[in-house]
């Protein structure tokens, strides 16, 4: 079935013909019909699936029409990768458009986003805590709003964002067009549907979420010091153009991409606390290919859309099955395919299990040839938590004891004596208390020496 069949202005075909979409895919083919005809939406939708064209083209397709003048039409989304993916993608399809955009996140200035807000651009696309901080000004009004997205809802719940979600929702018209778009349907973001939606068309609701299709997975057993020459080998060995990998903390996020930078990989690392401007520069400098690795925490599972990524690496097995799926959902995307690698150690065991369970898959498991699994590591990427604590003691301990040597050094060098003290001898006294000399006296007149 081509785009032509789902009955949407010409323009927006002409925008999708030269970004080279010829059919749409299944989430794309199950919801615009409906959201085209208006309705509520409620979709569960892997990621890579294209979901976001498909909330994106219905509302195009209202908007190019109107009249503009006022915001009406807000899409949410959990992190400022995702936001500016969803406005980059925009921008791409309404190319032969008038409908306008702004992103509205943290990390960078709120002049530019109030501008964006007061002139009434026709889409704003924000993350939830942002968007508070405008709507404390009267400039911010969502009163217009036609049409609300809510994408990655579950992930929006993991953030916490829930109830900054409700208190956006107390601000919205409550006739509207609601689009509803979530991975996984666990029961907060079931009830919040229910609430925000009316008659719903339901798409893929009693689906287990998995990986793509197009997606190859296999598992790596490696002692966990080991991780990151193992990593480095299949690098050199040119096994992997380029690699978006995935660590549990940012710590190790930094160290990795250190390690791999000294030994000649270009590589960049995003996560929380990284600047808005460096993680911009790092998503930028991976897609344009200034860097081979880019090495991310989980802020980025659901943030980062790269045409054609040819892998994906969980450096750390993720704790949880629904991370894994959003992690190898970054290649294979848009029925593309793509190789999803996880390093494991012993200590991971129960979460690959867990992960296996969830796909209903058992993953083949790779030793790599030559790489000597019983080498003594040049480093540790991460040092234990307790040596860390034990550490952090002895640092406190030599920086009081420093402070007390100090202390000490100052009391013995003869300090004025503190008042009160008046019952101490005049021989006890320092000799900074004693009668000036002669010369002192001739200085400052008589009797200034007696006091």
């Amino acid at each position: 079935m081509p785009f032509s069949s789902l009955q949407l202005d010409p323009s927006l075909l002409k925008g999708l013909k030269e970004l080279g979409f010829v059919r749409p895919t299944p989430i794309q083919a199950d919801a615009i019909p409906p959201a085209v005809a208006g309705r509520d939406v409620l979709a569960c939708a892997s990621t890579g699936s294209g979901k976001t064209a498909a909330f994106l083209l219905p509302i195009l397709d209202k908007l190019i029409s109107r009249p503009r003048g006022t915001t009406r039409a807000l899409v949410l989304t959990p992190t400022r990768e995702l936001a500016a993916q969803i406005v980059e993608q925009l921008d791409a399809i309404a190319i032969h458009t008038p409908v306008t955009s702004a992103v509205v996140i943290g990390g960078v200035g709120m002049g530019p986003q109030e501008h964006a807000l007061r002139s009434g651009v026709d889409v704003i696309v924000a993350t939830p805590g942002r968007l508070l901080d405008h709507m404390k000004s009267p400039y911010a009004r969502l009163d217009k709003i036609e049409h609300l997205v809510l994408d990655e809802a579950d992930r929006m719940l993991d953030m916490g964002f829930l109830p900054d979600i409700k208190r956006i929702l107390k601000s919205l018209p409550t006739k509207r067009q609601t689009l509803f778009f979530s991975a996984t349907m666990p029961g907060p973001i079931a009830s919040l549907a229910g609430q925000m939606l009316k008659n719903p068309a339901t798409i893929n609701l009693d689906r287990n979420s998995t990986p793509a299709m197009g997606i190859t997975q296999a598992l790596y057993p490696v002692p966990q010091e080991l991780k990151s020459a193992l990593f480095l080998e299949l690098l050199k060995r040119g096994d992997m153009k380029e690699a978006l990998v995935f660590t549990r903390t940012k710590h190790r996020a930094n160290r990795l991409a250190e390690y791999l930078v000294r030994n000649g990989i270009a590589a960049e690392r995003i996560h929380g606390n990284r600047s808005q401007g460096q993680r911009t520069e790092a998503l930028a400098g991976f897609k344009s290919g200034k860097y081979r690795v880019l090495v991310a925490t989980d802020i980025a599972a659901r943030g980062i859309d790269v045409e054609a990524l040819g892998h994906v690496v969980n450096f750390d097995a993720p704790p949880a099955a629904e991370d894994y799926i959003h992690r190898v959902g970054r290649t294979g995307r848009a029925e593309m395919t793509g190789e999803a690698f996880t390093f494991y150690c012993p200590d991971e065991e129960a979460d690959i299990r867990a992960i296996e369970r969830a796909i209903n898959k058992k993953l083949p498991r790779v030793v790599v040839d030559g790489f000597d699994y019983n080498a003594r590591p040049a480093q540790r990427l991460e040092v234990p938590l307790q040596e860390r604590i034990a550490e952090i003691r002895k640092k406190k301990a030599e920086d009081r004891a420093r402070s007390a040597a100090k202390a000490a050094r100052r009391g013995g060098g003869g300090a004025p004596a503190p008042s009160g003290s008046s019952n101490r001898s005049p021989s006890s006294r320092p000799s900074s208390t004693r009668a000036p000399s002669s010369r002192s006296s001739r200085n400052h007149g008589p009797g200034r020496g007696s006091r």
